[in-house]
């Protein structure tokens, strides 16, 4: 008998339809994936098992967890299930977590709420199971804190949570979307090893169907809420039967079609940039340490092209991101732009020739006001900005160069799609025609279709606008795609440089092949068709 069996679920939020008749099952030691767009319904699906839902909401179908009735327990029952028999691992961990306990806490909440054990008990427990994920004792105390904590180690803990009381079912939504490669491996390994030991099932909700082909056993396709195609991964890859199957996995490889980059004339120049921050005192009167985040890094950036910077978290990308933008000083070195030098007190018609897209466009908008007001705050840095009709011809041009529509300028940003609001991002950067472009992790939130459909936009940009750009991700397939060089960055210096195809099939640095070898890769379609049975 399956552990998890989904039978016919639908769900309506306010009326709303959300979920169609929903059919899956996750068999004990088993992993099943459920893959879409965002807004296809697989985090709806994933908080129906653990009956997280809006108040308005309403379900039917059959929900049942090693023969129990989700769908018929009281709320009192359910509180029993969750943590017990159920675990759960989100995609945020810094949410996830509460920042004022302790990470030992935290742990042993999810034990002591059910009252499994003695607190001497649970406090052993605890120390286990975050062993068990790799944090051991004597490198990480049950005394820090979350924000003392890297990226990966705070999704261990959070997966150490979940996993406290070895619930029969884990359910893991994107548990990797905003972690770079080897970490992503890492974490993938551990619920890999985590599902065999304890023999538990694991339903994972992600877009990526590379992590789909490496990790899982079976695959639920949906699609605006309906479950489109199902079965093993082998199978369903190597037949696909449905063309939004097919779409999403075009999507998952697709490359961007740059033009050629112009002859090179130097635009950015870093020369031996060194940024030191300063380490608490071990001490009262020690003298405190400093930790090199950039260690003398030196390259040229030149009109037109467009330059990947690729590395781990920590490996001192953002610092650097930073000091060019003129955000922090340098200890040492220089950066000019077009010859001028970058400093925290430099002129603001220097300041106005660079902007930057973040990774998170929705918290990097103000979302009290309409997109006309939010594209155009770029102008503030202008001592004669555009007004009366140029503005607003310019705010139409460059909604429309974004594939937007001019009338989207008086929305506000909540009534736009993730994507969508990428390109408002965009739209921002673009409005005064900036010299140079720096996109920070700009698509590693979105879903592979999302995502496809920015890469091109890019492309279709440096035609129009001629873009220098620095992109800087963890996603080395989509960093392979946007750029004509790539900067791979360890311990705050760059360890290789050069065009991706020579980086990505040649690397000369053991910390490249280390990076390319935990990247997760799309499995090889007539590979996979020749390894099935009816093949």
């Amino acid at each position: 008998m399956s552990l998890l069996n989904i039978q016919n679920l639908s769900m309506t939020i306010a009326g709303t339809p959300v979920l169609r008749d929903v059919s899956l099952t996750v068999e004990p030691g088993g992993i099943t994936a459920v893959t879409g767009e965002s807004g296809s319904g697989k985090s709806m699906t994933a908080l129906s098992v653990m009956q997280l839902l809006p108040d308005l909401a309403r379900a039917t179908g059959q929900i049942t967890l090693d023969g129990t009735d989700i769908l018929d327990q009281s709320e009192a029952q359910l509180c029993g299930l969750r943590g017990q028999s159920i675990g759960m691992v989100f995609q945020e961990p810094m949410t996830a977590l509460n920042p004022v306990k302790t990470i030992g806490d935290q742990v042993m909440e999810t034990i002591l709420i059910h009252r499994a054990m003695p607190r001497a008990k649970a406090h052993l427990r605890t120390c286990e199971v975050l062993e068990r994920v790799g944090l051991p004792q004597d490198r990480f105390p049950l005394s820090r804190f979350p924000h003392e904590l890297s990226g990966g180690q705070r999704q261990r803990v959070v997966i150490a949570m979940a996993i406290a009381l070895r619930p029969r079912l884990l359910i893991a939504d994107e548990p990797t979307t905003a972690l770079d490669v080897t970490t992503q491996a890492q974490i993938l390994d551990l619920l890999k090893s985590l599902v065999r030991d304890y023999d538990m099932g694991l339903l994972i909700i992600t877009h990526d169907l590379a992590v789909v082909a490496d990790l899982a056993d079976q695959i639920v396709v949906m699609k605006q809420g309906e479950v489109v195609e199902t079965g093993s991964v082998k199978g369903v890859l190597a037949n696909m039967q449905h063309p939004y199957t097919r779409m999403l996995f075009a999507a998952s490889g697709h490359q961007a079609d740059l033009p050629a980059a112009p002859a090179p004339t130097p635009l950015l120049e870093v020369r031996q940039a060194t940024r030191d921050y300063q380490l608490p005192r071990t001490s009262l009167f020690a003298q405190p340490g400093h930790h090199r985040a950039v260690d003398s890094v030196g390259f040229t950036l030149n009109r037109g092209e467009r330059l990947g910077l690729v590395g781990e978290s920590g490996c001192g990308k953002s610092t650097l991101t930073r000091a060019i933008l003129g955000l922090e000083p340098l200890q040492s070195g220089e950066i000019l732009l077009d010859g001028t030098p970058i400093s925290p007190n430099m002129a603001t018609d220097l300041r106005r020739k660079m902007q930057v897209v973040f990774q998170d466009p929705f918290g990097s908008f103000n979302p009290r006001h309409r997109v006309a007001r939010l594209i155009t705050e770029p102008f503030h840095g202008m001592e004669n900005p555009p007004r009366g009709q140029e503005r607003l011809n310019l705010i139409s041009q460059v909604l429309e160069d974004v594939g937007l529509k001019p009338e989207d300028a008086d929305k506000y940003i909540h009534q736009f799609s993730g994507g969508q609001r990428q390109r408002i991002a965009i739209a921002r950067a673009l409005i005064t025609r900036p010299e140079l472009i720096i996109f920070d992790e700009a698509v590693s939130a979105l879903d592979v279709s999302v995502r496809a459909r920015i890469l091109d936009l890019l492309a279709d940009l440096c035609r129009a606008y001629a873009l220098t750009y620095l992109f800087i991700s963890h996603d080395l397939s989509v960093v392979r795609s946007v750029s004509d060089r790539v900067l791979v960055m360890k311990g705050g210096q760059i360890v290789e440089d050069g065009p991706p195809a020579q980086v990505f099939t040649n690397p000369q640095h053991d910390y490249t092949k280390s990076l390319i070898a935990a990247a997760p890769v799309l499995p090889d379609i007539d590979t996979l068709k020749r390894s099935q049975p009816h093949a």
